[in-house]
């Protein structure tokens, strides 16, 4: 009979995500102030909802093409090539539709790297990246990018081996909020191309990027503006509230983008046909309020906590990035625990890192909560 110990080697060496095993901290406290879900507050706007929920009704509930529905598909090249001058119906370029950012992420690091491989990331990371590694056989290469964590090509440099295959960059980066200027990202685009690496953007919080860290046209500074030679990842949850709805895209050289497809033919098939006809219908949603509150909701963070300790410079996203004061004389992971005393949940940041010196918190919550669990944090670091 089967037994645990026939278990690959690969799932053994991933452990299961910090975050749910908060969740599992807090499962018993009652109406708890959650600053731990990086869960848009907001509700998919209408016309998505509509498009979507027409589709089931006319019964398109089938499989679509494995790189996405047509639709879909000529309204995101119509939005890049607007956004950062890419034109994917070229022989050089492409895109696809994926089940979410991080079915891109996966098929990427799956199409690119072998046992052996090294990938670099920056440390703080979103949790999925370095389980990347033992999902591909490859390596994960940690970039420190304390204090300020700012991925610059500076910090880069010393991680690259002649092993190295791909550099992942994240901004407006979880679990910091911060975003890289213009510069730094072309100084990364220019490192790769020097050293034959490929760059790979996660920028899944682009459209949340508030005023001061726009570029000089008002946008999300991305490395894409400065190279063509890159893979660029986006997606719908964060920005539109439907996260459920697992939609994502990738943008690129048709040479890996055609391999990333193959990959997605024999394992996620295609991404939700729903989901696509509701995203298609995303561009062009004014998005403004709700960018202007979660802006709001960051100041009160920096208002409510920066005489008392170091706070990450949260430009977009909707999280911060918090040290422990030392003399708290405690890790993250503590602070936490304390929390929940508190009914307050947090997550800690070895959760995203692999020191434990912070806690992340996220801000996609009412003022009111966000307001009582400032207060709370307050309180613990007096």
């Amino acid at each position: 009979m089967a037994n645990p110990s026939h278990l690959s080697n690969r799932v053994s060496s991933i452990d299961v995500s910090g975050i749910r095993r908060a969740f599992q901290l807090g499962a018993n406290l009652e109406n708890p102030i959650n600053l731990s879900i990086g869960q848009p507050d907001f509700p998919v706007p209408e016309v998505m909802k509509e498009a979507a929920i027409d589709a089931i009704r006319s019964d398109l509930n089938g499989y679509t093409l494995t790189t996405g529905h047509p639709q879909l598909l000529d309204a995101i090249s119509t939005h890049l090539e607007n956004d950062i001058n890419w034109n994917c119906s070229t022989d050089q370029l492409d895109l696809m539709i994926t089940s979410g950012t991080s079915g891109a992420l996966l098929l990427s690091f799956m199409a690119m790297l072998n046992p052996g491989d090294e990938a670099v990331i920056a440390d703080p990371y979103f949790v999925v990246y370095p389980t990347l590694g033992p999902m591909t056989g490859a390596s994960i290469v940690y970039c420190d990018t304390y204090p300020d964590f700012r991925m610059t090509a500076e910090r880069v440099e010393p991680c690259l081996t002649d092993r190295t295959k791909l550099v992942l960059v994240n901004s407006p980066a979880n679990p910091t909020g911060v975003i890289l200027t213009d510069k730094e990202l072309q100084d990364l685009v220019d490192l790769c191309s020097s050293r034959d690496i490929l760059l790979v953007s996660d920028e899944i919080y682009d459209l949340f990027t508030y005023p001061d860290h726009l570029d000089s046209a008002g946008r999300c500074p991305s490395p894409a503006r400065h190279t063509q030679d890159m893979l660029l990842i986006r997606g719908f949850g964060k920005n539109y509230g439907c996260t459920g709805w697992r939609l994502g895209y990738a943008a690129g050289p048709s040479w890996l983008i055609a391999e990333m497809a193959k990959l997605q033919q024999y394992t996620f098939v295609c991404a939700p046909s729903m989901a696509q006809a509701g995203a298609t219908r995303s561009f062009g949603i004014d998005m403004s309020p709700q960018i202007s509150e979660y802006h709001a909701r960051s100041r009160m963070i920096h208002e409510a906590l920066g005489d008392m300790t170091t706070v990450s410079s949260t430009g977009g996203a909707f999280y911060a990035f918090i040290e422990v004061p030392a003399e708290l004389d405690c890790s993250g992971t503590e602070f936490c625990e304390r929390a929940i005393e508190r009914n307050l949940i947090l997550i800690p940041g070895d959760v995203f890192s692999q020191r434990d010196t912070h806690v992340r918190i996220s801000y996609a919550c009412d003022q009111a909560k966000l307001a009582e669990g400032l207060d709370i944090m307050r309180d613990m670091m007096s």
